[in-house]
């Protein structure tokens, strides 16, 4: 499509709205756009002309102060290109900030702006930043437009981090449900790319230039709704990985290495969520010739709102609250009562107040409560010892073994007890060269059942016969007894549960130091100890994978849960 290997970018100034330039990888981080006079030169400069020619329309002289229908002040020029200009204005009837771009009424592309701009207007969406005029006068075109000094462009936001996982799927959910409801009304963006979306400090993301960019750049498409459907694609990869999907640096993005061909997001950076992994592929091979991992292309944006319904909700992180400071007791200093110092113009120095006395009453009181205090914290301690013992009395006399030597049924386990959390884990790979996906190790017991840790891909149920197997330590934090290990696994998985001795003093990295302690296979295994199982190190040892929809053998661990 000719708009992947265009370098043209619209780059917002640090308001968050939309000033027009002609080359990302030419803009601060912040997005504000600097020297337009020596950006004439990029791609999308040479694609539509490149700098003014000789007979085309050239703007009139405008200059901070101008004003426009005797109400828009200009006061910032933010882009020059093309026989166009975009300004930052002040609307001095409503006294707000708007954007303004300005082109002579003789332009070439003077009728598609005015018509694009009032289609925009006429849709209404608040998702999109709105058209508020668009007026030919005094032989100039002009659109006048929202100014959001709340929002950040996805360029800024990319040039410090990718996206975390929650903020991606409502940028790609949001976008997505936004251009699906323009299609509907017979309007196509063609210039999606992360200088027109928005974030809000409320944490919404709006879209801008619906239409009017493409028009001001003359840029059409006979597939408009693919041709979205790809920019969504791109943006979304971008927050995942912070890298452009293809070969060529642009937006304040390295381009992926030339020759290899598009990669999906999750073998380029550790730890991308594989759904919108998926995802991204999907609406960037929209084509069909490289769909990813057999799953459909998606070639609407009304298809990728289908596609986002169906996928598990991605929950947002945690909050994180800090505990308010200590409580600071105000006291008095030492040697400071009674104390006269000298204050100016001879006035007399005014005594610090004496602490107050307490009465023969309030002592009384005071050590009576110490009292029936210090009993009941007795009483409660000599109950929880006497309980403990007869706990341990109990478990002492409860035989281990299920039958009798005459054949008679002997009493059962106890049941299992309470779950163990496990404080941290980390991926085994003895017999390998490398780890495997250590950065989503976390996902095999964060209770998400969306969220899973996989192994790589192998040619054979076996590791291909690489080795004998692999898996996951879990760290209990503290010597326990393990009861039961239940593993909820995607695909017939064979696992076996190991434990390092009672006596480790730290995490094993042998093999040789887990012992074998029970085994199973299926989708949710159950692992029981045949025997008692102390232990703070867990290992959780898979040992044959299932065949995947690939082609391919991969194991992958949904949860885990450890009880005593």
């Amino acid at each position: 499509m000719a708009e992947r290997s265009t370098a043209a970018v619209d780059v917002a100034d640090n308001s968050g709205d939309e000033p027009l330039t002609a080359k990302a990888d030419q803009t601060t981080s912040d997005g504000v756009a600097q020297n337009w006079e020596q950006e004439t030169d990029s791609e999308e400069a040479q694609g539509s002309g490149g700098t003014e020619s000789p007979g085309k329309a050239s703007p009139p002289e405008l200059h901070s102060g101008h004003k426009l229908a005797r109400r828009y002040r200009l006061e910032e020029c933010v882009t020059r290109l093309d026989g166009f200009s975009s300004w930052r204005a002040m609307d001095e009837k409503l006294r707000r900030a708007v954007g303004v771009h300005l082109l002579p009424a003789d332009h070439p592309r003077a009728r598609s702006v005015l018509a694009a701009a009032r289609s925009s207007a006429l849709l209404g969406d608040p998702r999109f930043v709105q058209v508020l005029d668009a007026v030919e006068e005094n032989d100039l075109v002009y659109v006048v437009h929202e100014w959001l000094p709340d929002a950040t462009e996805l360029t800024a936001l990319l040039a410090a981090a990718p996206l975390e996982v929650h903020e991606a799927y409502q940028m790609v959910s949001q976008v997505s449900q936004a251009m699906a409801a323009a299609h509907r009304e017979g309007l196509a963006h063609l210039k999606l790319t992360p200088g027109a979306v928005l974030r809000t400090s409320s944490g919404q993301w709006r879209l801008r230039g619906l239409a009017v960019n493409a028009a001001l750049r003359g840029i059409s498409s006979d597939t408009p709704q693919r041709t979205d459907t790809e920019a969504i694609g791109a943006l979304l990869y971008a927050a995942l990985t912070q890298r452009w999907p293809y070969d060529n640096d642009a937006y304040g993005l390295s381009g992926l290495p030339k020759g290899v061909g598009l990669i999906a997001p999750d073998q380029v950076r550790a730890g991308v969520h594989r759904g919108l992994s998926e995802l991204a592929m999907r609406a960037l091979a929209n084509d069909g010739a490289t769909a990813s991992r057999h799953e459909s292309p998606c070639t609407t944006p009304e298809e990728l709102v289908k596609a986002i319904s169906e996928m598990p909700r991605i929950r947002p992180p945690e909050p994180t609250f800090t505990a308010p400071p200590e409580y600071q007791r105000t006291t008095y200093q030492q040697g400071t009562y009674g104390r006269q110092s000298p204050r100016p113009g001879g006035t007399p120095p005014v005594p610090n107040p004496p602490p107050p006395l307490q009465s023969r009453t309030g002592k009384a009181l005071k050590w009576a409560v110490s009292a029936l205090l210090i009993a009941a914290l007795g009483l409660g301690s000599w109950q929880l010892a006497d309980a403990l013992m007869d706990q341990s009395d109990k478990s002492e006399d409860t035989p281990t073994a299920q039958t009798t030597d005459d054949g008679g049924k002997a009493p059962k386990k106890p049941a299992s007890g309470k779950p163990i959390a496990i404080t941290k884990a980390r991926d085994f790979d003895p017999f390998g060269d490398q780890s495997e996906k250590p950065a989503d190790v976390g996902k095999a017991y964060d209770n998400a059942s969306g969220t899973y840790w996989q192994t790589d891909f192998y040619k054979g149920a076996n590791f291909g016969n690489l080795k004998p197997g692999l898996g996951l330590i879990l760290d209990l934090g503290k010597v326990q007894r393990v009861g039961k290990v239940t593993v909820t696994l995607l695909g017939n998985t064979s696992v076996e549960l190991r434990g390092a001795g009672a006596d480790a003093p730290s995490r094993p990295t042998s093999f040789s130091a887990y012992t074998k302690a029970a085994e199973g296979s299926g989708t949710t295994v159950e692992l029981k100890p045949g025997k008692t199982l102390r232990t703070r190190y867990v290992l959780v040892w898979l040992t044959e994978l299932p065949l995947t929809e690939e082609g391919t053998y991969r194991g992958r661990v949904a949860d885990i849960k450890v009880t005593s």
